[in-house]
């Protein structure tokens, strides 16, 4: 079996802003100073070392995690697109606060977050293509190395959909919400049987691992 052990990149000045980062690769989206103290503090409290391998969302934000995640275990480290955000479309670098009090109709207002149907005003990618290539990155990935503990160090609503994945594609996809920055997921995949388990969802330093 393949243990994935999801991590959320630290803090961005865009996380600060209330802002839909999507794709955006650019200074807003790079670490905070904050966002490089959480990633220390997972360091110091989530050895990695157990771990065969990191695979990582290509995007600064999360490269810059996993260097400070690995910079004792020193484990192999590769970069793959399937693991990128969603692309919020014409939305991303939007403060969210904003376009919820414009588009009521497609927001969550418990969630404060997009619902699945906001994809055609924002001409943004769909729920359903990120938890299609979250799941195809874990299916692959587990027959690859059907064996191995993999660090993916990703992003927020990335991690979101590999969980609804995991659960089976439930028909209500705001049936949980993004988890926290440098947070941890842990997803475990049986390739013989293709069953998915949830192991944890959304823990943090002064958790149990």
């Amino acid at each position: 079996m393949t243990d994935f052990y999801f991590v959320r990149h630290g803090q961005t000045a865009a996380n600060a802003a209330g802002l839909k980062q999507g794709t955006i690769n650019t200074d807003i989206t790079y670490l905070t100073e904050t966002g490089r103290k959480q990633a220390q503090t997972v360091h110091e409290h989530f050895d990695i070392a157990f771990a065969n391998r990191i695979i990582a969302s290509p995007l600064q934000r999360t490269r810059d995690t996993a260097d400070i995640l690995n910079q004792s275990a020193h484990l192999p480290v590769t970069y793959d697109k399937q693991l990128l955000e969603i692309s919020y479309g014409d939305w991303d670098g939007t403060k969210n606060s904003d376009l919820e009090a414009k588009y009521p109709d497609l927001f969550d207002h418990v969630l404060d977050d997009v619902l699945p149907s906001y994809a055609g005003q924002a001409h943004g990618e769909t729920f359903d293509h990120v938890i299609g290539r979250a799941e195809a990155f874990m299916q692959a990935t587990a027959k690859t190395y059907p064996n191995d503990k993999i660090i993916v160090v990703t992003h927020g609503f990335t991690i979101k959909a590999a969980v609804l994945a995991a659960l089976g594609h439930p028909q209500n996809m705001m049936v949980i919400q993004e988890p926290d920055n440098l947070s941890v997921t842990h997803i475990t995949l049986e390739q013989a049987t293709g069953a998915f388990y949830l192991r944890y969802y959304n823990r943090v330093v002064g958790s149990q691992f």
